[in-house]
């Protein structure tokens, strides 16, 4: 009895400082309902029947118990940006973060100054261009797009990254753009993000939002596997070697005094430590940004999206991230780690990276002007967008066999097999041109190449490996036949 009530006090205190009358207005904790409004009410008379499993989940919730329902979630006001009145209500079907904020101002204020509530940018990206002019066309017409759209880039890049949500005059919404969860959607009220990316609808189970799955519907894949890396990785095995040890369905979740089997996602990215609270800004951790050709540092990303992270610096970062490695593993150990995943950062930069970006300059002259109109575009996008990506994900997250036979070994594979070749045909097709221009470009790429080939890091390919070096190599060769042949 103690501890039914202990919890329920738990559940009143989430829902602090806001909640509803049954005028709708905001009231204060200390009036809290001891009954659901009479709208929410009226709501279930027909979702019951209409929509069970929706009320079945959210009975199963705790904003159930708190007396939270759907009016509570779903009210809207004359002149709000997608609202209609729905049996005598004026509701809205979109519960934004804006909403979520009247009762969890803390995690809707921190989601949105995140890196994830910025996700739906890639509207106007390379990848973006993919799905509505390489892989799809614009058959998909709508009201909101007479025009038509992309149905590759509206079933695939917008559900993950967020849908600029269309309202039609009659409060409808555009199918185009909905039904949509992606994290970074972009909402009629303004607000960036769907909390129910993560807190799925009805029943926003914090058990599910703390499992690794909860991640793996977006993270995941050729160019950004985080769940079959955190799989692979000695966190993922023991995770589900010990999920019934985890508490996930725990009020209070802290590492090393909750549970202490495994980490998951939410554990080093978000969850609470013995020093830190919970964030809903999953970039405060991370040291690297390993989305670009080139990693770079996450406060950079974050003053180009505007965001207040610029202020973190990555040392702050990775010390917020070492906070949490602390509860399983030593400094030594944890510092140790940090240096083997700088090296394999700086070796992608250093050896692929950084000349392939600057052949890459050199051979726009003599290119087709429309990116992935090239054969070399292609073979450029996957290096660096795939394999490179997966190698220096693989590393961050303790997963050897996507760092190196799904990363590393697939970018020297693609540079020394397709990039390199291509390249050298490209020069050889321009060679003798006519035009001044490509003339000086084909000189200038020429240069380039020979730079890079005759590089301490390339030479190898071109017989050009030093007498030093091959004897190095010779000489571990025999020691390792020494060491395990009879």
């Amino acid at each position: 009895m103690v501890h039914y009530l202990k919890k329920n006090l738990i559940v009143l205190f989430c829902c602090i400082g806001l909640m509803f009358s049954q005028s709708g207005q905001v009231i204060a904790l200390a009036e809290l309902p001891v009954d659901f409004t009479r709208e929410t009410k009226a709501c279930l008379k027909c979702h019951e029947k209409e929509s069970r499993g929706i009320t079945q989940q959210w009975g199963g919730s705790k904003h159930y118990r708190a007396r939270v329902g759907c009016y509570e979630c779903h009210q809207s006001k004359v002149g709000d940006p997608g609202s209609f009145m729905h049996h005598k209500a004026r509701i809205s079907i979109i519960v934004s973060p804006n909403d979520c904020s009247k009762c969890h101002e803390k995690e809707s204020s921190e989601f949105q100054s995140s890196h994830h509530s910025q996700a739906a940018r890639i509207l106007g990206s390379l990848d973006n261009i993919l799905a509505e002019v390489i892989e799809g066309n614009r058959g998909f017409k709508s009201e909101a797009f007479p025009e038509g759209v992309s149905a590759a880039a509206v079933n695939g890049c917008w559900q993950c990254h967020g849908s600029d949500i269309k309202v039609l005059k009659d409060g409808r919404l555009d199918p185009t753009t909905w039904p949509n969860t992606g994290i970074g959607r972009i909402n009629p009220d303004g607000s960036r993000g769907s909390c129910t990316a993560c807190h799925s609808r009805h029943k926003f189970s914090v058990a599910q939002a703390r499992r690794p799955e909860n991640c793996g519907k977006c993270h995941m894949g050729p160019d950004h596997p985080q769940i079959e890396i955190y799989n692979e990785s000695k966190h993922g095995i023991a995770f589900y070697a010990n999920v019934d040890k985890m508490n996930l369905d725990n009020e209070k979740w802290i590492v090393g005094v909750d549970y202490n089997a495994a980490p998951t996602c939410a554990t080093c990215h978000m969850s609470a430590t013995k020093k830190q609270g919970v964030t809903h800004d999953v970039g405060l951790r991370i040291s690297w940004n390993n989305r670009p050709v080139k990693s770079i540092r996450p406060e950079i990303a974050d003053a180009k999206m505007g965001l207040p992270g610029a202020e973190i610096n990555w040392e702050t970062r990775r010390s917020n991230m070492k906070d949490v490695c602390l509860t399983c593993h030593n400094t030594d150990y944890i510092d140790n780690f940090y240096i083997q995943y700088d090296e394999l950062i700086k070796l992608y930069h250093e050896k692929f990276a950084d000349p392939g970006i600057k052949i890459m300059k050199a051979a726009q002259p003599l290119l087709k002007p429309f990116t992935f109109s090239n054969k070399i575009d292609w073979i450029w996008f996957e290096i660096w967008h795939h394999e490179g990506r997966r190698a220096r994900h693989g590393a961050s997250m303790n997963a050897p066999d996507y760092t190196h036979w799904h990363g590393t070994y697939e970018v020297a594979r693609s540079w020394y097999s397709k990039f390199i070749p291509e390249i050298e045909k490209i020069i050889s097709q321009n060679k003798g041109t006519k035009d001044p221009d490509k003339a000086r470009a084909v000189i200038a790429l020429e240069k380039e190449l020979n730079d890079t080939l005759n590089s301490e890091n390339h030479r190898w390919y071109i017989g050009k490996m030093s007498d030093s070096e091959k004897r190095a190599r010779k000489e571990q060769s025999a020691s390792f036949r020494a060491r395990y042949t009879k």
